[in-house]
């Protein structure tokens, strides 16, 4: 009797511990909730990216900045930054080492799959930019047996390479750790063309005139999205996110933000939709 009495004791103990430890991580499973706690966001993303993320004289500025100080505002939270080179960035995020990646990054069927992705926020076609004097590439499609650059590990460059297959004579395509690098080998020409997201190359022409965009985008319609890993923790925080964009949307600021880094604004969808890439 008094081993069973023991065994039943013990018993009860066990289920109130798993109990206590259950409740516990259910508490501790929202990450809206850890973030507005802590007072911090964790973002990581990639300051070669202009306009989104760029270094100017050394200090952080781009779309990126203005648009999440407002969602840390509307949150009550300050935003801390992690700038890591694009191949780093998603696995980061995986590996749990920051909250939020405010890339951004172009919204695929795949990358859906494995991410919670906010609301677009920009067109993410993608196209050619060229060097201004270089009148042997007129449209996406004389890029034929030239050299063409891509960011590696982006969806930009995935696009590169299906398009160039379908070509002649496929392109060159080497695959640069960082925009920067692919845009001072187009300058210095050795490559020929450079593929990115219609918003990026159109504002680094704007910046240096030695380039110019080759029309029309050669891409699929695309857009750019931030992202949360795809688990029940972070989907607080992607529909908290969600609801600062919805707003924004409403009251014109993204059409405001759009207008000044990409020159006018952008027609993204401001519900769930599904990607074509």
């Amino acid at each position: 009797m008094k081993k069973s009495n023991l065994l039943k004791h013990s018993l009860s103990r066990l289920a109130i511990g798993l109990g206590v430890s259950l409740a516990a991580s259910t508490a501790s499973a929202d990450l809206l909730e850890e973030v507005k706690e802590r007072g911090v966001l964790n973002v990581g993303t990639e300051f070669h990216f202009a306009p989104f993320a760029y270094l100017d004289a050394g200090q952080q500025s781009g779309l990126n900045l203005e648009l999440m100080e407002r969602v840390g505002d509307e949150l009550g939270v300050s935003i801390n930054w992690i700038d890591l080179p694009w191949p780093s960035v998603l696995p980061g995020l995986e590996a749990g080492n920051y909250d939020f990646v405010a890339g951004p990054a172009m919204i695929t069927q795949e990358r859906k799959l494995r991410y919670n992705f906010t609301l677009p926020i920009a067109d993410a076609t993608v196209a050619i930019l060229k060097r201004a004097d270089d009148d042997s590439i007129q449209t996406p499609e004389d890029i034929s047996g030239k050299a063409a650059g891509g960011g590696r590990g982006t969806a930009q460059l995935e696009q590169l390479k299906a398009f160039a297959a379908e070509l002649p004579e496929p392109p060159t395509i080497t695959e640069y750790v960082d925009f920067s690098q692919a845009y001072a080998d187009l300058a210095a020409g050795r490559i020929d063309a450079v593929a990115n997201s219609l918003p990026n190359i159109a504002y680094t022409a704007t910046q240096r005139s030695m380039f110019e965009v080759v029309h029309p985008p050669f891409g699929q319609s695309a857009y750019f999205g931030y992202m949360a890993r795809n688990d029940e923790e972070s989907a607080s925080l992607v529909e908290a996110i969600n609801e600062v964009l919805l707003s924004m949307h409403e009251d014109g600021s993204l059409s405001e933000l759009q207008t000044k880094w990409f020159g006018e604004p952008m027609d993204v969808p401001s519900e769930d939709f599904e990607p074509e890439i």
